[in-house]
């Protein structure tokens, strides 16, 4: 199974229509990687659904780096019971 990181980065990819190679944990969805508010809930929605899990919308659309969300992730993943490899 991939780690929370590597999932977090290819759903990015595939919603920001990016090269994974693009995508480091300290960059901005918004600022270094272009996501626009449209794409922001598309990115929520992706990751619920690549991880089972289901995120309150603000918080999750405040977390601003890719860093950032693989932590936040992994925190939802462990109050929701969903097993992930860190």
């Amino acid at each position: 199974m991939a780690t929370v990181e590597e999932r977090v980065k290819a759903a990015t990819a595939r919603v920001l229509k990016l090269d994974l190679d693009q995508i480091k944990q300290e960059h901005s969805f918004t600022v270094d990687l272009g996501a626009e508010s449209v794409q922001s809930v598309e990115l929520v929605a992706m990751f619920e659904e690549e991880f089972g899990i289901e995120m309150e919308e603000d918080a999750a659309l405040s977390v601003e780096t890719v860093g950032k969300a693989v932590a936040f992730i992994t925190e939802v993943c462990a109050e929701q019971g969903v097993e992930v490899e860190k």
